[in-house]
């Protein structure tokens, strides 16, 4: 997926958007979906980075970091739609430096079923392998092919020896995506269980951006050019 940004079907705004949301690609359709539903139309401008990034996050902070250089000075306010997402707090240095906030926790999982619900699940069952919309829908590209296992299906005893279920996390009720997640579980040899999330902390971070507008920059680098 390749960085994208929000487009209304409507006449062109009279002033450009006032916030810009920066998110992984995996939340893009999520992100839109919340624009639309908060009335945020065209004070928002919805950008992405690829979903693949999370194959490797150690290259999530410098991707991030290169689009705030690019964007950020464009915008009165920014928010960054990632969790920590295995970064290790180097995406934390990196909003640091801007001045921006992110979506709590250590990832999406997390922030979609709430911080508290999520380690209760993980600790009621430590081998758990987690499943949200994105990823059922995605499960074939990202974890098949992307660990190789469909050239190699020998591999998969060895990279998921330590699961004991699938636990898919919904967005929303899709009876598609459920069949989706469940074939998943399947596929991998695993017990199944949905529980359903809705969006969550980034459902509660986009009513928060519409209930505060935005007044100043959040950019606090010294470099104040806008990029082309």
């Amino acid at each position: 997926m390749t960085p994208r940004g929000r487009r209304h079907p409507t006449a062109a705004p009279t002033t450009r958007p006032s916030t810009l949301v920066l998110g992984c690609g995996a939340l893009a359709r999520e992100l839109i979906e919340l624009v639309d539903r908060n009335g945020l139309g065209d004070a928002v401008d919805v950008r992405c980075l690829p979903a693949p990034l999370h194959n490797r996050p150690e290259a999530i902070a410098p991707a991030v970091e290169a689009k705030l250089a690019e964007l950020a000075p464009k915008y009165d306010r920014v928010f960054v739609a990632y969790a920590d997402c295995g970064t290790g707090g180097a995406l934390d240095k990196v909003l640091h430096r801007y001045g921006v906030e992110r979506l709590p926790g250590a990832h999406c999982y997390a922030f979609y079923a709430g911080l508290a619900a999520f380690d209760a699940i993980a600790a009621e069952e430590p081998g758990t392998f987690y499943l949200t919309d994105f990823l059922a829908r995605s499960f074939e590209a990202l974890v098949i092919r992307g660990l190789g296992l469909d050239r190699h299906p020998e591999l998969l005893a060895s990279y998921f020896w330590g699961y004991r279920r699938v636990v898919y996390l919904s967005q929303r009720e899709d009876p598609e995506l459920l069949a989706m997640a469940e074939r998943a579980a399947e596929r991998l040899g695993l017990a199944f269980e949905h529980r359903p999330t809705g969006y969550g902390e980034l459902g509660t971070a986009m009513t928060r951006l519409a209930d505060q507008p935005a007044t100043t920059k959040t950019n606090t680098t010294d470099d104040e050019e806008a990029a082309a």
